[in-house]
């Protein structure tokens, strides 16, 4: 037999032998060098005023794990462990807290908008400032994290859809609609019910947003506000950083009711990982220490180092059970189990917490949070999607639908 010949029947019998199986290690690792983890939530910039005071003249943010920038503690959060946790799009919160007055909620946000645009631009060679899916796109391909605005509750518009326009002109790509308190026009999650949900006003907020092409946001509200938010606009709804409420019985997660009609929105939940909202063991310690730290105060009236002592022996007592990575993947599993895997993506909530579940501690566990789903049967290409394909979607989605509203007016309302 000719050389051309014995060739030829390798490459048959090759061609005929099953190919080898990736390990799930494999399979992770080649999804998100095809698609970089998007990830929904960061408080970093809360970080850097809280700490500096805004001041990050002398900051850097390659490394800050290095030297002494984080005494006492730690960020969970620089370049360096972006690049390894394999974050290639960042949403970077604004937040700033529900219990301001309005007027300084509305310029607290802008200087958490304004040290966020000028760390991005202090670091030139790693990250990006992206206001569209096009900037993002070419981020990506300059091998840059790419860099997106999010604020972080209602409050930071001063109940004026004049300044909604104007923080969409600084940059903000997502708006969520409450944080911890309710605003004037729309319930939390977290506080007692004042409107049942959307007000008029409200119902303008998310109209305005949809035709601005500003995501809207529902990590944080009620179950009432969510589903009004649906009935209000045909447009693309996020949740930047929320679990499934059927697996953790949290008020800041997605009931299944909700999660039903997400795919009629196009919409996304971008699953947390912060521990009391993904572990259901965690809940039900938190909220049995609240109980005994209640009975305590009412039994020590008067004596707070009393009650101090015996929240110190029921901690010892009841030591707080773990929360794991795969807590956070029961979560994803849900969702998909639900409404299928085009839903879901990632929403660390990082810097604005104590620290991630165990192996996800800070940004660097994205990687291995990927590896626990390959292993649970997930494909190279459903952990894409998850990573940043399924939100890359969502925004195209909701700058098409702005751009199908160019010739709809701004919703004015008389100002006093």
């Amino acid at each position: 037999m000719s050389v051309s010949r014995l060739m030829l029947a390798a490459s048959l019998i090759a061609l005929a032998l099953p190919a080898a199986a990736q390990t799930p290690e494999e399979t992770a690792a080649a999804a998100l060098d095809e698609a970089p983890v998007w990830d929904g939530h960061n408080d970093m910039p809360g970080q850097l005023r809280w700490r500096f005071n805004s001041m990050i003249g002398d900051f850097d943010f390659t490394h800050t794990l290095e030297g002494d920038h984080w005494t006492p503690g730690q960020m969970h959060t620089d370049i360096a462990r972006l690049r390894e946790g394999k974050v290639g799009v960042q949403w970077w919160s604004v937040y700033v807290s529900a219990s301001l007055e309005e007027p300084v909620a509305v310029q607290t946000t802008i200087e958490q908008i304004d040290v966020l645009k000028r760390l991005i631009a202090e670091n030139p060679d790693d990250m990006a400032l992206a206001l569209t899916s096009a900037d993002v796109e070419r981020a990506l391909a300059e091998g840059k994290i790419a860099g997106m605005i999010g604020m972080e509750g209602g409050h930071s518009i001063g109940t004026s859809l004049a300044v909604l326009r104007q923080m969409y002109d600084l940059g903000a790509r997502y708006m969520t609609l409450t944080h911890s308190a309710n605003t004037s026009w729309a319930d939390s999650a977290t506080d007692d019910p004042e409107h049942d949900g959307l007000t008029d006003w409200g119902v303008k907020v998310v109209q305005e947003m949809a035709r601005l092409g500003m995501l809207i946001d529902l990590s944080h509200v009620s179950e009432a506000t969510m589903m009004d938010t649906l009935d209000a606009t045909d447009a693309p709804v996020i949740f930047s950083h929320s679990g499934a409420r059927a697996v953790t019985d949290h008020a800041r997660n997605v009931p299944d009711a909700v999660l039903r009609r997400l795919p009629e929105h196009d919409g996304i939940v971008m699953v947390v990982a912060l521990p009391g909202y993904i572990s259901e063991p965690q809940r039900q310690r938190n909220a049995n220490r609240a109980g005994e730290k209640a009975r305590l105060e009412s039994l020590n009236q008067g004596n707070p180092a009393a009650v101090e002592a015996g929240l110190a022996a029921w901690d010892q007592a009841n030591p707080m059970p773990d929360a794991t990575i795969t807590d956070m993947a029961d979560h994803i599993d849900h969702i998909r189990d639900v409404i299928g895997v085009d839903y879901i993506g990632i929403g660390g909530d990082y810097d604005g917490m104590a620290s991630g579940p165990v192996g996800m501690e800070d940004v660097t566990g994205y990687p291995a949070l990927f590896v626990e789903l390959a292993r649970r049967g997930y494909s190279k290409e459903d952990l894409e999607k998850i990573a940043s394909r399924n939100m890359m979607r969502v925004l195209k989605k909701a700058e098409a639908y702005a751009a199908s509203q160019a010739n709809v007016p701004p919703i004015e309302t008389p100002v006093s």
